[in-house]
């Protein structure tokens, strides 16, 4: 199997940019980015271009480690040609790495199809778990702006959720995470999902993404209490409308 790690472990790993030849650096999954974008399923958009979502590449330690959102996989970077990296993984598996200009293409596999990935436009710490360049950028895509809220508590006023993890205005909230994969995606079913917290108190919350509105629902659980929970939409709790 391929060596996972929890997405906590490597945050230093890598902060550089690429040379032109050069593979090192952070790549995030563009085509996720561009699709967010438009406003639409972020469910959908994950599974339409995924699953991996960024890629930190250190070919003087001869690693390359990837995030989809849940876990890491790390392996050992082997370089082929003057382009192209396979990237092998305990177990036998192996990825293939190319590199044209400014784009990173991972080729078709057992594990998935082609995906491409460029390097991030907003810059995070050194230091900052694998996947934050990538979630950054989707967080900008998809939530940046101003949002008014038309119905629910604090009718009227605006909201900003922050690329990293911030969030002003909405009542009873100071951070926002959403789900990309794992537990929380299988426990939220075909809905997405956004965990909304205060302080240390936060819970999960179901949302719809229609263009420029955002509705934010109760996440209602129907399974048995000694059972994976199992979540549906509630209750509407805000209507919020991109300013």
């Amino acid at each position: 199997m391929r060596q996972l790690l929890p997405l906590a472990l490597l945050g230093g790993l890598i902060g550089c940019s690429s040379q032109p030849g050069n593979p090192d650096g952070i790549w995030i999954n563009q085509p996720v980015i561009d699709s967010a974008r438009e406003g639409g399923s972020l469910r959908e958009t994950l599974l339409a271009h995924g699953p991996n979502l960024e890629w930190r590449i250190d070919s003087q330690r001869g690693s390359a480690t990837y995030s989809n959102g849940f876990e890491l996989g790390e392996g050992r970077l082997i370089q082929q040609k003057a382009d192209t990296w396979s990237v092998d993984f305990d177990g036998g598996l192996q990825e293939s790495l190319s590199l044209d200009d400014d784009e990173l293409t991972q080729a078709g596999s057992g594990s998935g199809p082609q995906q491409e990935f460029r390097k991030p436009g907003i810059a995070v710490a050194a230091d900052a778990p694998p996947g934050s360049s990538f979630e950054r950028a989707l967080y900008d895509a998809y939530l940046g702006g101003t949002w008014k809220i038309r119905e629910g508590q604090g009718q009227g006023g605006l909201v900003i959720f922050h690329p990293d993890g911030q969030v002003e205005g909405l009542p009873g909230t100071d951070r926002y995470a959403l789900c990309l994969a794992g537990d929380c995606a299988a426990m939220a079913g075909d809905h997405d999902s956004i965990w909304l917290q205060q302080g240390q108190q936060g819970s999960p919350w179901l949302f719809e993404r229609d263009g420029d509105e955002l509705r934010i629902q109760e996440a209602v659980n129907r399974a048995q209490f000694d059972e994976v929970p199992e979540y549906h939409p509630g209750r509407q709790a805000w209507l919020l409308e991109r300013d």
